[in-house]
């Protein structure tokens, strides 16, 4: 007999996954749909995120960081090393340890939560009162009726025309992840978030990195503040040779690696010769194959299901979350989403309040912010004011090593109440938490500066950000 659920949640990336779990929490019949293997062949949880994103970039980026402060920041400590060897091999084998333990985790979390796993992939076959969804598993295919339908596909990397990605020579993200050994040059085509993080695990390693850029800024959607500090710390601090305004023209394979032909910003003729090339130049939301038309789901012309704030597109009891979908691809973006739909099924009312949400670049020093920048508050016709406070004098700062960069706030000139804040320093990802917190319930750059802050720490440089919008700060 066909199996009918109150939900079925098409994929288990970070949004989906979260989406079941809260949707069986609501004591609603839950499935999930997923078809990912890993390279072994084996069926996996956890979607690109867990796979071959954020997880095991960031387990990459921490070897990396402590291949370099061994190699390289010791001494000030009064440390001497020498000597230090990178094995790839074992630096890869605990990434995907930690890969395994991840996506372990949430199929204990769908056994926990009575949450069916539909092993395969998912596409609509009818509608009307419910849904019909085809699970497709190589050539096994069963269906299943569902009352709600979360879609939850994700995304997967965009490729430019005619530069052909094996993952092998020219990579994306899953390439990139998966190197056998440190290229002697690598090329990158993107300096987003992507290309950044992973640019920098490999000139860390040992790599000569080139980035070319299509943006004549960089890190355009950033504070200016915090793009000429990052500008300043990666090209000249860190040797990434970074290439604004470059127009790729054309990339060719050859037995030596790669040959990358653009112009730069001046309109000159270039090349850039590579042993490995990186092209990380956006994603694209997966919705091919989702059997869209059969049931008259709307998509739009770039790929990504129509939905409103509450993420229901336009079918009754359908609704559509994550990368999938409208705004920025972030995962903890997708799971507030999996949460706020599940919620509505189950019939409370939650919201979102995506001015809320936090960018994080984790290179080192990481880039966190959330709201708006100075320059785009300016840009909208808003009075602003703002206060700016260094980690070069904070303590906790000195003491670890790690002092540079700032806290930048963003305050309304008429009422104070934060509207931005811009965090580039190693624990920014972690520190830019404190602001997303008062944000979210309004509140103003006073309300920072008058709660207490532990010392020594590094979060009392948000509080000094917040006591500079007024101009008092107490340590500067």
């Amino acid at each position: 007999m066909t199996q009918t659920f109150d939900v079925v949640v098409i994929g288990a990336g970070p949004g989906g996954y979260i989406a079941a779990v809260r949707a069986a929490q609501l004591g609603l019949k839950t499935a999930c749909i997923e078809g990912w293997r890993n390279p072994r062949g084996e069926l996996a949880l956890g979607g690109t995120c867990l796979n071959v994103g954020c997880i095991p970039s960031k387990a990459l980026l921490a070897s990396s960081e402590a291949f370099e402060k061994v190699s390289h920041h010791l001494d000030e400590h009064g440390i001497s090393v020498s000597g230090a060897k990178v094995d790839i091999g074992r630096m890869q084998a605990r990434k995907d340890a930690i890969v395994g333990k991840m996506t372990k985790g949430i199929e204990f979390l769908f056994r926990k939560n009575k949450i069916t796993w539909l092993q395969g992939f998912g596409k609509f076959i009818t509608g009307g009162d419910g849904y019909t969804l085809e699970v497709a598993n190589g050539d096994r295919k069963e269906t299943v009726q569902a009352k709600h339908v979360i879609v939850a596909t994700g995304s997967k990397a965009r490729h430019l025309p005619n530069v052909p990605v094996d993952n092998v020579t020219v990579c994306d993200n899953e390439g990139a992840l998966a190197f056998d050994k440190v290229p002697k040059r690598l090329g990158v085509i993107g300096a987003g978030v992507i290309g950044l993080e992973l640019g920098s695990v490999w000139r860390r390693l040992g790599a000569e990195v080139t980035i070319l850029e299509a943006l004549p800024v960089f890190l355009g959607a950033c504070d200016e503040a915090v793009q000429k500090e990052a500008w300043k710390t990666f090209t000249k601090a860190q040797a990434l040779a970074i290439k604004l305004g470059a127009k790729i023209e054309k990339v060719t394979v050859r037995k030596t690696g790669v040959l990358v032909d653009y112009t730069d910003d001046k309109g000159l003729a270039q090349k850039l010769e590579c042993d490995k090339l990186v092209v990380s130049v956006g994603r694209v939301p997966n919705t091919e194959g989702l059997g869209a038309a059969n049931v008259g789901l709307e998509v739009d012309e770039r790929g990504f299901v129509k939905v409103d704030e509450k993420c229901r597109t336009n079918l009754p009891n359908v609704w559509a979350i994550g990368d999938v979908v409208r705004g920025p691809m972030l995962a903890h973006k997708a799971e507030d989403e999996g949460v706020m739909v599940a919620e509505r099924i189950a019939g409370q009312k939650p919201h979102i309040d995506y001015d809320c949400i936090p960018w994080i670049i984790y290179t080192s020093p990481e880039v966190a912010w959330v709201g708006t920048s100075e320059q785009k508050a300016k840009a909208d016709g808003i009075a602003v004011k703002t206060g700016q406070f260094p980690f070069a004098i904070n303590g906790r700062a000195l003491g670890t090593g790690q002092s540079q960069g700032f806290v930048k706030i963003v305050a309304d000139a008429a009422t104070d109440r934060v509207l931005g804040v811009h965090i580039i320093h190693a624990h920014a990802s972690d520190l830019i938490q404190e602001a997303v917190t008062v944000m979210e319930f309004k509140g103003a750059a006073e309300d920072i500066a008058r709660i207490c802050h532990g010392h020594p720490t590094l979060s009392e440089v948000v509080r000094e950000a917040a006591l500079a919008v007024d101009k008092r700060s107490l340590n500067a």
